[in-house]
This record gives C-alpha cells, sequence and structure tokens, in this order.
C-alpha cells in the first residue's frame, strides 16, 4: 500500500491539509510516524507507534534472518499497518534500510511482506538513507547552519553527508551502526577492553576511506548528529543550551562522550537502564554507538555537535510533500 488515494487528490489535500504515513523498517525497530501537513507548513506529529525488533539478533551465520526473525517483522509490520489504514491517509510509504537490504534472503523476506501484508516496500540505499536525513536536518537549522557534517548512527549503518544546500554534495553509508558493531564485536555483556579496542581499531580504519570522500568538500561550518542513539548520549552526558523559541539546544562534546563511554561499558545492559536518557531498547547496544560516533567525531576533527530532533522519517515525509 504506497498511497491511499490518487496523487491529484493528495495535491489538493496537501494545499489544504493533508495526513501523511511513513513506516520505517529499521534495523532496531519499526516505527510508523503520522502527520498532518500543509504546504508552506511545519509537520504536526498526530501518532506514533513503535516496536523494538533488533533484527541483528535473529541474523544466521550465512547473514540471512531465520524464520522467527521474518515472523516477528511480519507482525509487527502488519500491526502498524492496521494502524495506518484505519487513520486514512493521503499518502502512505513503507521503507527499509540496511536490515533487509543486506539480509542474503533479503528479496525472499521482502516478498513476503509485501504479499502477506499487502504493503509495498520502497527500499532505500545507503545513499538515499544519508540524502533523506540530511535533507530533515537542513530543514531543522536552516540555511544559517551553513555547511554541514551530518552524523546519523542507526542500528545497521552510520551514515554521513555533507553540503550546504538541501541535496548534500556527498552522502555515504558505512557498516558502522550500533546494532551491528554490538553483535559483531562485542562477546560478553559488559564488553571486554579488548573487544571494544578491536571495534574502535575497525571504526578508524573504516572511517579513514569515508573522510578521504567528504573532505574535498570543504570544512562544515555546523556539526549535527541525529539518531536514537546519539539522542541517547547527548541526554546522558551532553548541555541543554537555550534555542529558539521554547526549544532547547542539546550539544554534545567529543570529551564528553569520552568521559561517558569507559562508565557505560563497566555496566551491564541492565544496569544501563536506570541511567537517564538510555531508554530499555537501546542500552544493549549504546556503548557500541558511544564508540562509533567517538572514533567518528576523532576522525573528522569534530569537538562538539548540535543534536537533530529531526531524521530518516521527517526527511521522507518532507519529501513526501515537496512532491506535490
Amino acid at each position: 500500500m504506497t498511497s491511499t488515494r490518487p496523487i491529484d487528490g493528495a495535491i489538493g489535500a496537501a494545499r489544504h491539509g493533508a495526513r501523511l504515513g511513513v513506516l520505517d523498517i529499521g534495523s532496531n525497530t519499526v516505527h510508523l510516524l503520522i502527520v498532518d501537513v500543509r504546504l508552506g507548513g511545519r509537520p504536526i506529529p498526530q501518532r506514533s507507534h513503535k516496536l523494538t525488533l533488533r533484527l541483528m539478533r535473529y541474523l544466521q551465520d550465512d547473514g540471512s534472518i531465520s524464520d522467527e526473525g521474518v515472523d516477528a517483522l511480519l507482525a509487527a509490520i502488519g500491526e502498524c499497518a492496521a494502524i495506518a489504514r484505519s487513520e486514512q491517509l493521503d499518502d502512505f510509504v513503507v521503507m527499509a534500510t540496511s536490515a533487509l537490504r543486506e539480509a542474503a534472503n533479503g528479496e525472499e523476506v521482502v516478498a513476503r511482506i509485501e504479499r502477506e501484508a499487502e504493503v509495498t516496500l520502497d527500499i532505500l540505499s545507503g545513499a538515499d538513507e544519508a540524502r533523506l536525513t540530511f535533507l530533515a536536518v537542513r530543514r531543522w537549522f536552516g540555511w544559517s547552519a551553513g555547511r554541514i557534517l551530518l552524523l546519523d548512527i542507526g542500528g545497521g549503518s552510520l551514515e554521513i553527508a555533507s553540503g550546504i544546500d538541501e541535496e548534500p554534495d556527498v552522502a555515504i553509508s558505512v557498516p558502522l551502526g550500533a546494532g551491528r558493531s554490538t553483535v559483531g564485536f562485542f562477546h560478553a555483556d559488559p564488553p571486554s577492553a579488548a573487544d571494544q579496542r578491536a571495534l574502535r581499531i575497525y571504526a578508524k580504519a573504516v572511517l579513514d576511506d569515508a573522510v578521504a570522500q567528504v573532505k574535498p568538500f570543504g570544512r562544515p561550518d555546523h556539526v549535527i548528529g541525529s539518531s536514537k542513539t546519539i539522542r541517547s548520549l547527548a541526554r546522558l552526558a551532553g548541555n541543554l543550551l537555550p534555542g529558539v523559541g521554547d526549544a532547547d539546544r542539546a550539544v554534545l562534546t567529543r570529551a564528553q562522550l569520552d568521559d561517558w563511554v569507559p562508565r557505560l561499558a563497566r555496566m551491564d545492559a541492565k544496569s544501563r537502564a536506570a541511567l537517564p536518557g538510555i531508554t530499555p531498547d537501546r542500552t544493549f547496544q549504546i556503548v557500541a554507538g558511544g564508540i562509533v560516533l567517538s572514533e567518528a567525531m576523532r576522525a573528522f576533527g569534530v569537538r562538539e555537535l548540535d543534536v537533530s530532533p529531526w531524521a530518516l522519517r521527517e526527511g521522507r515525509l518532507l519529501q513526501m510533500l515537496d512532491r506535490v
């Protein structure tokens, strides 16, 4: 189900107000976001429904998603799709990111989802994820932010983009997601010093290549981090500063991050849940996410970043509105 009414109807509705929905199938969660929009207006969230899956735990040795994982995924998508249908949306998009894109049996799983859940999946590339998130961040921070460097840590990948317009000059995706890094490098809870060191070495090697791709486009005026992992780390370790209007500005420095990550690494996942900002669905992967973010900030020479409340889902909704 990609649209609930003809596009001409969506155009007319968008002028006077429309209800749009995006279902984001990520590596960690399946998240439905429904907003009311009008041309020239800010999207107003109306409903959010999120289910935590952590698809990485269902990956088998050959890189395929297990039958148990597929069943859990189908149940979550079916639940969210039923909610979307009940909302009489003017347009509805179901998008999938690295978890399905890179699974060995991804094509088979996508076909089954489309058949049984009666939806059409938009499979985003890593570069697509980076571009859409960059659009959301640009709209949130505005033109005064100048050249933006975006760092977005998902469950399966780290997206990086840089540019001065709404379309970035460069948009890349690297396999440094918080969930993927946890499953791939940590063999105990809490992780050993050797496992943490191995992740840092790997992240540095991957990021050296990313820096080489981004650096020719110039130094950023503004560095921005998005994603639930970065927002969680900022709530725990960062600063809240006065923002525009009644909104606070969340800032996270590398020094703050490097002070907190070793402390998080000495706790088990259950203990981390008691900390401010660390939600239960992030406790198992927050250490790896912190290490990846620390290495990314170090690789790009970043001392501090602003945290964006908007990310991929908002970027896709803005794109939907722009197209009508």
